[in-house]
């Protein structure tokens, strides 16, 4: 019989997933004593199952029938990494501020010559810190240990707008007729998922004309541009009291009938309220004789809101009319005395 002698030998897995030898790859110089007719292998196909060591059985034939083997290893590896196909891709951030990926949403058709066993991102969670264009990277594995990567973009966006919460309040008008109240006044721990920038309000200023309730309007902004608003209710009240100012007292004289009187121009000096005054009134208005003397008379102002203040005054009555002497003749008899 031939003498066959066999060798080993490595040989590589193709992108197909397949390769094929020899019996020419295994053997290694066998002989005959006459002539060699045929090399022949018991396996010459290998694929992704096969990879590792494979006993292989090679078989020399002489041209006179004579036949004998060996054996050889084949070592079948796999040095093809994945092909990697990523896809870009855009994320929402939820309510509590985060998002989250898997490598399936970003992997869009990897393959492998063999079979993929894992895939892995480098970055799977998101926060507010992350909004706008991210880079992450798919590493994909497959089962013989060899793998390959790809970059792909995550945009993270945030469309959720602020929880406006707003609160009523009332203020009071001052001394000069005005009140203002800020957008901190009105909001009552508004919130966002990520941060708010500004807090505003339509209306900030007030005046005599806004006195009741007055409806205002919050907006809520957060730093992504995404804003929502509410209302409330701001009632304005004006609480100060007019200034009374009354003259200085003065005299006034009874006429020929024995009567006198005043009005509320006499006796008001210039009285003010910081709104608008409503009316005025005096409690004495008409002196007759029996006030001839020092009267006390009260200034009451009262202003547009119903707030009112008071001031004195004294008015002296006088009566400088004299009496109208009216005379008559009589006639008087003497006594017998001579007198009457």
């Amino acid at each position: 019989a031939p003498t066959v002698i066999a060798q080993d030998m490595t040989v590589q897995i193709d992108a197909n997933g397949t390769v094929k030898i020899t019996a020419a790859d295994i053997d290694n110089g066998s002989s005959d004593n006459c002539d060699i007719e045929t090399w022949s292998l018991d396996t010459t196909s290998f694929d992704c199952t096969n990879v590792g060591e494979n006993t292989v059985t090679l078989t020399v034939s002489d041209v006179n029938g004579n036949s004998a083997t060996a054996t050889a290893i084949v070592t079948v590896e796999d040095s093809i990494a994945p092909t990697v196909v990523a896809q870009n891709m855009t994320v929402q951030i939820d309510a509590n501020g985060t998002a989250s990926i898997s490598a399936a949403d970003i992997d869009n058709g990897s393959s492998d010559n063999c079979e993929i066993e894992t895939w892995s991102l480098d970055i799977t969670s998101f926060d507010c810190a992350n909004v706008g264009e991210n880079t992450v990277t798919l590493t994909v594995t497959d089962v013989n240990g060899n793998s390959a990567s790809a970059s792909a973009i995550v945009t993270v966006e945030d469309s959720i707008a602020p929880t406006v919460i707003a609160q009523d309040m009332t203020v009071q008008i001052d001394a000069n007729g005005t009140a203002s109240i800020s957008a901190a006044d009105i909001d009552n721990n508004s919130s966002d998922n990520c941060d708010i920038k500004t807090w505003s309000l339509d209306t900030t200023s007030f005046d005599c004309t806004n006195v009741g309730e007055n409806t205002v309007t919050l907006t809520v902004t957060d730093v992504y541009g995404n804003s929502s608003t509410t209302t409330a209710i701001v009632t304005v009240e004006e609480l100060v009291a007019p200034n009374a100012s009354c003259a200085a007292p003065f005299t006034i004289q009874l006429d020929e009938t024995g009567s006198a009187s005043i009005t509320v121009e006499d006796i008001n000096n210039g009285s003010s309220d910081n709104c608008g005054i409503e009316s005025m009134s005096i409690d004495v208005t008409s002196f007759d004789c029996n006030d001839v003397g020092e009267n006390t008379v009260t200034l009451t102002v009262t202003d547009t809101s119903g707030n009112t203040s008071m001031c004195t005054t004294i008015v002296t009555v006088e009566d400088q009319i004299a009496p109208i002497v009216i005379t008559q003749n009589i006639s008087v008899e003497l006594d017998s005395n001579g007198n009457a």
